[in-house]
């Protein structure tokens, strides 16, 4: 009898933990909206301290990174351009599985109500960009996207982002970051200083979005 009641135990918790699991998952995208913008922060190193260093904007958080929400009934994907895997649609799980396993993470932000009709047509240009590579030059192409490149392109036809001069600059000493500057000289190309383009704590910094929530 003992023997049984342990077994019923067992499986008790077993079903305990399987609902608990399935309420964490189901509460990440409890209150996601189609269209959201997952921003991720920015590291302190390496290249995503590069682009942090020179487009920071006072009283922002610091992101490296962004991405779309599309919700397809039930599930949830992410419409990004990353280094690894280019443009790219992603489950919602796996991309916030991507930012935790490099110590980073997620700020949803959303369009303020007025603006909120420009995201199907958003989320359908950015389709029609998935499969094409990664920018890793940060320079405009029409045939490879960065981040924020990638998302300024979804909007675009209803002017949600601007592009701006780039700065490659420290706000410090007011010279080319050197990080920059063996970057691009490595590439063999000058560092693109006042081209047009766009990162993502400038597009953050649009007052066309609100700030909803952290995920964890």
């Amino acid at each position: 009898m003992s023997r049984i009641l342990k077994n019923n135990f067992k499986v008790f918790i077993l079903i305990g933990i399987y609902f608990f699991l399935s309420g964490c998952k189901s509460n990440i995208g409890s209150d996601l909206r189609n269209g959201d913008l997952l921003f991720v922060t920015a590291k302190e190193t390496g290249l995503s301290g590069a682009i942090n260093n020179v487009t920071q904007k006072q009283g922002n958080a610091s992101f490296d990174h962004i991405g779309i929400l599309e919700k397809d009934g039930r599930a949830f994907f992410v419409l990004h351009a990353a280094p690894k895997g280019g443009s790219q649609r992603q489950t919602l799980n796996d991309f916030l599985k991507d930012q935790a396993e490099d110590g980073q993470n997620v700020v949803v932000y959303r369009l303020r109500p007025e603006y909120q009709k420009t995201i199907p047509s958003a989320i359908e240009e950015a389709k029609l960009m998935l499969g094409k590579p990664y920018n890793f030059n940060y320079i405009l192409d029409e045939n490879s996207y960065y981040c924020s490149d990638f998302i300024e392109r979804a909007f675009r036809k209803d002017h949600i982002f601007k592009l701006e001069p780039m700065t490659f600059k420290d706000p410090k000493t007011g010279k080319t970051n050197a990080f920059w500057e063996e970057f691009y000289q490595k590439r063999n190309l000058k560092v693109p200083e006042g081209e047009l383009g766009c990162n993502p704590n400038g597009l953050a910094g649009s007052d066309k979005l609100e700030r909803t929530k952290e995920l964890k």
